[in-house]
């Protein structure tokens, strides 16, 4: 990319050390004017200061937006109808939030004008293939600025260095108020790396956790949640009717509290390494759990299981960036349209780091009928004498390969 070419780039803007660098880098690198862009898709931590440092430094067009409804409605929702869990284990927390920061850089670039986006993504991380494939998808002809994959300044003490020399306001980031994790978070979860977990066999410290109570000091006694679902999200809990975004606040709070939500996993990049990261993922561990079972109650046999098929594409899809893709928008269309039945009432109990489902059930779509499948007697319900034809049948290839066996 020609560098005397940008005139304006929308730089997804923390107010943190990297992109405070990052801020002013553009600038003299490339000779453009910088809009900043802050998201809060449920951080937990305040936006507003962003606003300050943006202006410290000179920036007039700045965006500071509360993402949170949409995140949950219209990206976290969605996903866990499909029940979408990569590699078996990670529920997609940092993944499942950057088309959405994608689409508003690009929303952005457009309203103010602006012909480029720069995020402050790694080089080696997934995240800079998420944000990028987004925009693409989104604004074919947009140049995109990955200042990590240009500069020469790869370790924190080069750019406390830069900041030093340019004036840039760093005090929050010195030594002793910094966490030594890489760190993200969201209403999905938080996530660590980097320090001692660099080395899986390394257990995490107990004081990295930040949102659940250990399993060990967890209360005693468990709690109980109901959850209604309605179109297979949730839509109340309790019997109260909340937003898509203050049902995973509340998740979040009841299952950090029960130690819910922990994980410690090794993954596979779509870069090509593997990196060992711990996510507390409290309201996703519940909805994942809450919602299988709303739908072993409602959905159809082969539409559950043809769902089960296609989530790891669905999640490796995810994981990987295609959330603008067609392929994605078409399974969500199906995962969708099975998801008309998936209505009724989930309840879960939680207890020491554990979701236990402890009923469930749908006034208008269950598919449970008792009177088939007791074991009493059914009253004609169900003739068992059926089931030996029916098994017959299905014996058929199997007894022709066994006689040519012999």
């Amino acid at each position: 990319m020609s560098k005397n070419k940008v005139n304006k780039v929308v730089l997804a803007y923390s107010g943190g050390l990297d992109t405070s660098v990052i801020l002013k880098w553009l600038e003299d690198e490339y000779g453009c004017e910088v809009v900043t862009f802050t998201a809060d898709v449920g951080q937990g931590e305040e936006v507003e200061p962003a606003r300050a440092k943006a202006q410290a430094m000179g920036i007039k067009e700045i965006y500071i937006e509360d993402l949170r409804e949409e995140f949950a409605r219209d990206y976290v929702f969605p996903m866990f109808r499909a029940n979408a869990i990569y590699e078996g284990e990670y529920l997609l927390g940092t993944s499942i939030a950057r088309p959405l920061i994608a689409k508003r850089l690009v929303e952005i670039a457009r309203e103010t004008g602006a012909d480029a986006i720069s995020h402050g993504a790694t080089g080696k991380g997934n995240d800079q293939v998420r944000f990028e494939l987004g925009a693409y998808a989104l604004m074919p002809d947009v140049k995109i600025i990955a200042p990590w994959r240009e500069w020469d300044l790869l370790s924190r003490e080069k750019l406390m260095n830069y900041a030093a020399e340019h004036g840039i306001d760093v005090d929050f980031a010195k030594a002793g108020k910094k966490s030594p994790y890489s760190m993200d978070a969201n209403l999905l979860h938080i996530s660590y790396e980097g320090d001692i977990l660099e080395d899986p066999w390394n257990e995490p410290e107990e004081d990295m956790w930040r949102w659940t109570v250990s399993p060990e000091k967890a209360p005693d006694e468990p709690t109980y949640v109901e959850l209604t679902y309605e179109k297979g999200d949730i839509v109340a809990i309790d019997g109260q009717a909340m937003s898509a975004a203050a049902v995973m606040e509340y998740l979040n709070k009841v299952g950090g509290e029960n130690g819910v939500g922990r994980d410690d996993i090794v993954e596979n990049r779509f870069v090509g390494m593997k990196s060992r990261g711990c996510y507390e993922t409290p309201a996703g561990t519940i909805m994942l759990k809450a919602h299988r079972a709303m739908e072993s109650l409602t959905l159809d046999r082969e539409a559950a299981h043809l769902k089960d098929e296609l989530m790891p594409r669905y999640a490796k899809m995810i994981y990987n960036g295609f959330w603008w893709a067609p392929e994605r928008q078409a399974l969500q269309a199906l995962i969708d349209q099975t998801q008309e039945v998936v209505n009724g009432v989930v309840r879960v109990k939680l207890y020491k780091g554990n979701v236990i489902v402890a009923g469930r059930k749908s006034d208008t779509n269950s598919l449970f009928d008792e009177a088939i499948a007791t074991f009493d007697d059914d009253e004609g319900a169900y003739d068992q004498k059926d089931a030996e034809g029916f098994i017959k049948l299905n014996a058929l290839r199997l007894r022709v390969a066994a006689r040519k066996a012999k």
